[in-house]
């Protein structure tokens, strides 16, 4: 190299690493106040260690799962919050071992962007270690990566892995579900995850609101409404998981309740379910209006107000909805058919 010509550098390529220790630092922090004593190493080791010894369950099996929380997080770009999809994200995975019977143990996340911010990146964080903590789940370890040129700017994604444990005695598979069982169901606190880029067309684009537009039929923002947060259905549900009550769960996301109550239904069973059973939130009737979105479309692509579905004996069905209290609706029952729901 001619000695007249300037060094190159990472930092020249867009990769600024004091800047990625710096956001180390932070995450080290908000990810050691989540630690319990099953935590056997630190952040910065190059894999995570948990205890696996379960002597309290016959035969412990580990569920895991992965998912992200898609296109929210351009709600989370145009409103400057960050601090909400991380919890998004860790009650998502939650929910999603939680159909199988499973308490979550530890949580791993992923969070990528173009130019590393971080302070945007430790409120990512926070909003992950503030969900791991009320899951009672240990966040174990991560990955940040700066990838300059690969993401708009002020843009990142995030991606969440999780493992929890059940005995597996008292798996939750759906196996034993049966015509004239009930369905009841948990509700949501809004979109959840889910149906974004549809809602986003709608509110953005169709009804040309901005983030920061009141919206007074929701009595909030249109930027607050698409935050609504994605609730955990652990602590309402944990006390239910061990008293072999509950024959299946199904987690309203992506596909909505007639893509997600399939998939737990035995073959020769399908479900019914009653249209006015339960609250659809005044948020997904706006959403409809707008776009004069089809009755079918809005049941494919949106929760419509259901979080949780849980299938039960219609003789346990008492017990489940006193545990739970009032914010429990019974929607419909098990008939016979081909997996199919009916609405």
């Amino acid at each position: 190299m001619n000695a007249d010509q300037n060094s190159i550098s990472y930092s020249d390529a867009g990769v600024d690493i004091d800047a990625a220790t710096r956001a180390t630092d932070r995450i080290k922090d908000l990810a050691r106040r989540t630690f319990n004593q099953r935590t056997l190493s630190e952040i910065g080791s190059f894999g995570g260690m948990f205890d696996g010894a379960f002597p309290s369950l016959k035969q412990p099996v580990l569920v895991a799962s992965a998912d992200g929380v898609g296109t929210k997080l351009k709600i989370a770009f145009a409103t400057g919050i960050h601090n909400t999809v991380g919890r998004d994200l860790v009650n998502h995975c939650v929910n999603d071992i939680l159909v199988q019977g499973a308490r979550p143990l530890f949580f791993l996340d992923y969070v990528a962007t173009g130019k590393l911010s971080p302070e945007v990146v430790a409120s990512v964080v926070a909003g992950v270690a503030d969900g791991c903590r009320e899951n009672g789940c240990v966040l174990l370890g991560g990955e940040t990566a700066e990838m300059p040129g690969f993401y708009r700017e002020g843009e990142y994604d995030i991606a969440g892995f999780i493992v929890g444990v059940v005995d597996r005695e008292k798996i939750i598979d759906g196996k034993t579900i049966v015509p004239r069982d009930v369905l009841l169901a948990l509700p949501s606190a809004g979109l959840h995850t889910n149906g974004y880029s549809l809602a986003r067309k709608l509110f953005f684009e169709v009804a040309s609101y901005e983030p920061g537009t009141r919206i007074d039929e929701l009595g909030m923002t249109a930027g607050e409404a698409l935050l609504l947060p994605h609730v955990s259905y652990l602590k309402p549900l944990d006390g239910l998981l061990d008293r072999g009550v509950i024959k299946g769960l199904a987690h309203i996301t992506g596909g909505g309740l007639t893509d997600n109550l399939p998939r737990i239904l035995p073959a020769g069973t399908a479900v019914k379910i009653e249209k006015g059973s339960w609250p659809i939130p005044a948020l997904f009737e706006l959403l409809r209006r707008l776009g004069n979105v089809s009755e079918s479309e809005m049941y494919r692509t949106f929760n419509m107000g259901v979080g949780m579905v849980i299938v039960c004996s219609s003789s346990d069905a008492a017990t489940i909805k006193n545990h739970l209290g009032e914010q429990c609706y019974t929607i419909g029952e098990v008939v016979s058919g081909n997996r199919e729901v009916i609405i």
